[in-house]
């Protein structure tokens, strides 16, 4: 029942879906809640990227002609958007906005607290979602199993990759930062690591039978690459992690191993 109720925490924490009323009290709230609903960060990638997926395959059947793929990777990306609230997206932005420039670290720290998105950020969400469009609109030439799979796994697989940072990262974000952001980016378990990891093995054996074992670990390896290039990112600008850096690192994951798997595609 805890498992349940850790899962909905999250889906609660990092989607639009409701879970309001007499299933919100069931589920409850506190910081150790709060702190063991990140290992199954990945489990929402499943709901999220499956959905996703339905949208993605759906608009494809309806939509012909050479922007067919292009069209429905538009609709599948609206989709997750709208499902997430831009969460991640918005993490990315306010990164880039931090770390764009030269600025010192407790001004890229106040900058990426800023609401206003910024030249860097701007740029950076347009330059992500066009790759991203284009990604999948090259993986949907590999059929609709490969799209589904590619879109789910890529989902799960780099709502991980965060996981290991706040493992390794000190949380920077400072006392007056949201207090439910602080609780989640401060620490993280290595029991709920491994209840990440968990929800992450199917997605990624998943992967390696749509696509192959090369391609498959090609993916996962560009992933870990990604990751660690975030991390070293902040950890050279900042010295530790944000709640926004989560956020991109999640994004800067899913990218890569659509990048992986679309690569002579």
């Amino acid at each position: 029942m805890n498992g349940i109720r850790h899962f909905l925490l999250a889906l609660q924490f990092f989607t639009r879906v409701p879970v309001t009323g007499v299933l919100a009290k069931w589920v409850g709230f506190s910081p150790a809640m709060l702190r063991a609903s990140t290992g199954h960060f990945p489990g929402v990638g499943w709901l999220v990227g499956g959905i996703g997926a339905s949208v993605f395959c759906i608009a494809q059947t309806g939509l012909s002609g050479p922007m067919g793929a292009l069209a429905a990777a538009a609709l599948s990306t609206i989709t997750t958007v709208l499902i997430t609230g831009a969460f991640h997206e918005d993490g990315l932005a306010d990164v880039a906005d931090g770390l764009g420039g030269s600025a010192e670290r407790d001004r890229a720290l106040e900058i990426m607290k800023d609401s206003r998105i910024g030249a860097f950020g701007a740029i950076t969400l347009v330059l992500a979602l066009g790759l991203k469009l284009a990604l999948l609109a090259l993986l949907a030439r590999q059929g609709g199993a490969a799209i589904i799979v590619a879109l789910i796994s890529a989902h799960v697989l780099s709502r991980l990759a965060p996981l290991f940072l706040m493992r390794w990262l000190p949380y920077v974000g400072g006392e007056h930062a949201a207090s439910k952001s602080k609780l989640l980016a401060d620490a993280i378990s290595s029991g709920a690591l491994w209840v990440g990891i968990a929800w992450s093995l199917p997605a990624l054996a998943w992967l390696v039978m749509m696509y192959g074992v090369v391609r498959g670990l090609a993916a996962v390896a560009l992933c870990a690459l990604a990751a660690l290039s975030v991390a070293g990112l902040l950890w050279r600008r900042l010295r530790g992690l944000t709640g926004d850096g989560l956020g991109a690192t999640q994004q800067v994951c899913e990218l890569a191993i659509y990048l992986a798997l679309a690569w002579r595609s």
